[in-house]
């Protein structure tokens, strides 16, 4: 891999910025200070400083964020503020973009990598990676109401996939276990059923819950084990 390639692709610099900085010797490789920035690396074996500070690489990067209301699951749109905006400048540079999406208004658990084979994996509809909503509704859910969100509705024509719905005690809000992702679905199923939906929040994605300790707007990398556990969807 090309030193200048590393660099930019872990946020650090652009690749004229990298350039300049190889010039003023600004870079090391093994403890040697480069002057060439298309120099070939193994970023496995090779030591590389960039302005006095070790670099890590890492192929693909792995963030879970606590999304707030108002902002939408794309990574560039020119009338909205987008879930990228709200991770720091360095990351933004790292290519990542959402693994799935969630409404405007639809806060919690949202996945952002820049690994596009496990993303197209857990969102596949043929690997039935479950996702979990805590929900308010705007009147009671009835046992006939829940008998029918979970043996499935029908959506324009298209029955849903069956569903788990637990209730709680107020019968006005719970959690929806869906393992498909369809256009607004939970929204449309409360109204198949003549209700309506007065909040929603992901808190669980492929088996991985939103971590409580996030406030709204902020974000971490996954855990070793959150990484490992996602990727166990490409085996």
């Amino acid at each position: 891999m090309r030193l200048d390639k590393l660099l930019s692709e872990v946020g650090l610099c652009s690749r004229t910025e990298c350039k300049k900085a190889a010039k003023a010797g600004r870079i090391t490789v093994d403890g040697v200070a480069v002057k060439s920035a298309d120099m070939h690396i193994d970023p496995e074996k090779n030591v590389i400083t960039y302005l006095g500070q070790p670099v890590e690489y890492k192929k693909f990067t792995y963030i879970m964020l606590n999304k707030p209301e108002g902002y939408i699951s794309a990574t560039d749109d020119k009338k909205d503020h987008t879930v990228l905006e709200l991770l720091d400048e360095r990351t933004q540079k790292l290519g990542l973009f959402p693994c799935g999406r969630l409404d405007k208004n639809t806060l919690g658990l949202l996945i952002l990598t820049n690994d596009g084979e496990l993303c197209h994996r857990l969102l596949s509809p043929k690997h039935h990676v479950s996702k979990v909503y805590y929900f308010r509704a705007e009147r009671l859910i009835t046992d006939e109401d829940k008998e029918r969100l979970e043996s499935g509705v029908n959506l324009d024509g298209e029955m849903t996939k069956p569903a788990k719905l637990m209730l709680y005690e107020d019968r006005m809000s719970g959690q929806l276990t869906l393992t498909e992702g369809k256009f607004h679905q939970v929204k449309r199923m409360l109204e198949a059923v003549c209700n309506k939906i007065t909040y929603l929040e992901r808190v669980e994605f492929a088996g991985i819950p939103l971590d409580t300790d996030l406030k709204r707007g902020e974000w971490r990398e996954l855990s070793t084990d959150e990484e490992a556990h996602l990727r166990s969807f490409l085996n």
